[in-house]
């Protein structure tokens, strides 16, 4: 049976966010022109501020800034690019919004300038097993870590949870290793990293599992191709599927939720997190 656990996600500046009573939204803000679903919408400062802000209005209490696509095939971009699309973001956001403002990115230059331009978190799709040092980067800033699983470039185990724990308990080792507090630490599984669609309908069907780390788990489906594979739908149509799996998996107790349609997340999450606080009512009667 879940228990909606309370903790608190310390991060850079000296902020928190409270995680377990309702379910966190994560708004993905690509300033890219490549990514697979939004790529170019948000490529100019103002878009992404603006598409930022609205984000927020919307419901979500952290936005995730991008500068490179993480699609599979996508064309790798040089760190002063992505830098020189996401800090003049960051920069902006800092003096209009009290939402927590993450960096996506595995580069730990590209995380050093972010946090003193203004990010609270630091979001690594390679959990810190691509360049160590942004590790480095959480410990001597306080910056709260997103530590994603991923399978590229490596041979994996072929039972996902065991994979899972394979990978990720590198990751916890290095934070550990750099003086990462463990407070300041989210766990992502990285639906379609890597993954076909089975993998990824069997990683949700036993994401409880991933409770055993002790830590908050993040959830990202939104809008990915196993999504489409389940509903035949193309990318800009799954915002539904993506808010079914988001509610599906708060019942399973994901605490962050990286969306790219936030209202309609929100809506699904209310719904779950009344039936789990109903739930828990119900229990203690």
């Amino acid at each position: 049976m879940l228990q909606l656990q309370s903790s608190f996600w310390r991060v850079a500046h000296g902020r928190e966010i409270e995680l377990g009573p309702r379910g966190v939204i994560m708004a993905i803000i690509n300033v890219t022109p490549d990514s697979f679903s939004d790529g170019g919408r948000y490529a100019s400062v103002d878009a992404a501020v603006e598409h930022a802000l609205q984000s927020v209005s919307e419901g979500a209490s952290i936005v995730d800034i991008g500068g490179e696509s993480t699609r599979p095939g996508a064309a790798e971009v040089s760190p002063a690019q992505e830098q020189a699309r996401v800090l003049p973001v960051i920069e902006a956001l800092r003096g209009r919004s009290d939402a927590l403002i993450s960096i996506d990115t595995y580069r730990a230059e590209t995380a050093r300038l972010a946090v003193g331009a203004g990010a609270h978190i630091v979001n690594d799709v390679y959990g810190l097993q691509k360049e160590e040092a942004i590790a480095k980067v959480s410990a001597d800033t306080g910056a709260g870590l997103c530590l994603m699983h991923t399978g590229r470039g490596r041979e994996k185990l072929p039972d996902v949870i065991a994979d899972q724990y394979h990978f990720l308990v590198r990751s916890l080792e290095i934070a550990a290793e750099a003086g990462v507090m463990r407070e300041r630490i989210v766990l992502d599984p990285g639906f379609g990293f890597a993954k076909d669609a089975d993998e990824n309908l069997e990683l949700m069907a036993r994401f409880a599992e991933l409770q055993r780390f002790g830590l908050p788990l993040l959830a990202g489906t939104s809008r990915k191709r196993f999504v489409g594979a389940v509903t035949g739908r193309d990318a800009a149509e799954r915002d539904v599927a993506t808010a079914a799996s988001s509610a599906l998996l708060r019942l399973q107790g994901a605490a962050v939720f990286r969306v790219h349609n936030v209202a309609i997340n929100r809506d699904a999450l209310a719904m779950a997190d009344a039936m789990l606080a109903a739930r828990l009512d119900f229990e203690r009667r």
